[in-house]
């Protein structure tokens, strides 16, 4: 029997039909989740000590931060803890800004920036739009992804300082081929290391170019290898419309690959570069909206486990990935969690609580007279009115546990003494 889900906490957006939660994630302790919105507004919600206590409550934001201009890329602190202000900060990136740093929980109005980080064209100096951003334990450096480079930065910088090693995703931009085939070229639109929550380790990049791209940043600027995914998608029947990210198994040895607008999931096997391990089907994602996902480890049965949101507003579970032979992986299980596009499905580090937003566009079409027309022939002809932003939009944080089946085999073995392996969503 599939995991049972309860709603634990719940807060719908404060502005419904103006704007929408776009992201969710959980800072390094496990305390808060950080929202971003549509409208560049940043929430931090501090989560009640009661939270499964058993009681529904509602969620409140204890910290706003309105950017200049929409960000791509939001980043909690790696060194974030609850207990000690001066670690709450966070990195985002804007159009036509240096790279800042803020904190969490402001306590004016202005919201001002902690520290700046410059990212320009030196022939030009105009700012380079940042699209995505790595900040890893423990803190120390960044590494940031744009048009054909990826930046390191220093967290301790001086704000007139720029990045200080760039890595050129192609080796010439000159070239009529831009690289001469070499490389990947394109905007990094997705940034992850093999070696979450420590140092080092090595980035996977993916491009909107759909290109996936290994660097070891600690040892070497050169490509460590690189390849298409087009072909293997197309050829699966989850053709995608560039990387919006990548995540790496907890083990280290498999690559997840989350594309736009794609029906599946890509799996890949790292010890062979370019291998397709399987494709994960079942959620609907026909929207352009940048749709996250997350990852679990498995129970003692080994393998990972990865959880997705769909625009029909369900998460998708999916178990045991890697230790099946399925090339066309079914989901095990899911529950309608909203009613409007998931835009991010974040677990707990304990795996017992999921973190999930929602919200977005509609397009409606109405009815339109034709001057032209006869009467009997005025209202059929539809036209398009462009986008809606759905009132529908809400954070979400639910309970994951065993199936009844389960809890009771698991008191059955309480009884006979025996310990109880796996994990708490099982």
């Amino acid at each position: 029997m599939s995991p049972s889900t309860r709603l634990l906490a719940q807060c719908n957006h404060p502005r419904p039909g103006t704007s929408f939660y776009t992201s969710a994630q959980w800072t390094a302790d496990g305390t808060t989740v950080l929202t971003s919105s549509s409208d560049q507004v940043i929430s931090a919600f501090a989560l009640p000590d009661d939270l499964l206590s058993g009681a529904q409550t509602t969620l409140q934001a204890q910290g706003e931060v309105t950017l200049p201009e929409p960000s791509q890329i939001i980043a909690p602190a790696p060194y974030f803890s609850l207990q000690e202000p001066t670690t709450q900060h966070f990195l985002a990136g804007c159009r036509d800004h240096p790279l800042q740093l803020y904190n969490c929980f402001p306590n004016d109005e202005a919201c001002a920036p902690i520290r700046g980080y410059k990212l320009i064209k030196h022939e030009t100096e105009a700012y380079i739009t940042p699209s995505s951003v790595l900040w890893q334990h423990p803190g120390t450096h960044f590494v940031v992804g744009s048009t054909n480079r990826l930046d390191l930065f220093d967290i301790t910088g001086h704000s007139s300082d720029g990045p200080v090693t760039t890595v050129p995703t192609i080796p010439s931009k000159r070239h009529i081929r831009k690289g001469n085939g070499i490389g990947m070229k394109g905007t990094v639109s997705a940034l992850s290391s093999s070696a979450a929550g420590t140092e080092g380790g090595i980035i996977a990049a993916g491009t909107r170019t759909r290109w996936v791209g290994m660097y070891d940043l600690s040892r070497s600027e050169k490509t460590v290898a690189n390849w298409g995914i087009a072909a293997a998608a197309d050829d699966g029947g989850v053709p995608g419309q560039g990387i919006v990210q990548t995540i790496w198994s907890h083990c280290g040895r498999y690559l997840l690959v989350n594309e736009r607008n794609a029906p599946g999931l890509l799996v890949y096997d790292v010890r062979v570069t370019g291998q397709l391990l399987s494709i994960l089907k079942g959620r609907q994602a026909n929207t352009q909206q940048k749709l996250n996902v997350d990852v679990f480890p498995g129970g003692e049965g080994g393998g990972f486990e990865v959880w997705a949101g769909g625009d029909d507003g369900r998460v998708s579970v999916w178990e045991g990935v890697g230790l099946h032979g399925d090339f066309d992986a079914k989901e095990t299980w899911g529950w309608r969690a909203h009613d409007a596009s998931v835009g991010s499905v974040a677990l707990h580090s304990s795996g017992s609580v999921v973190a999930t937003c929602s919200g977005g566009w509609e397009y409606a079409a109405s009815i339109a007279e034709d001057a032209g027309a006869g009467e009997e022939d005025k209202g059929n002809i539809l036209q398009t009115d462009g986008s809606t932003i759905l009132d529908d939009s809400s954070l979400k944080l639910w309970s994951v546990a065993p199936s009844q089946a389960e809890e009771s085999a698991d008191l059955d073995t309480e009884a006979q003494g025996l310990p109880i392996h796996g994990t708490t969503h099982k």
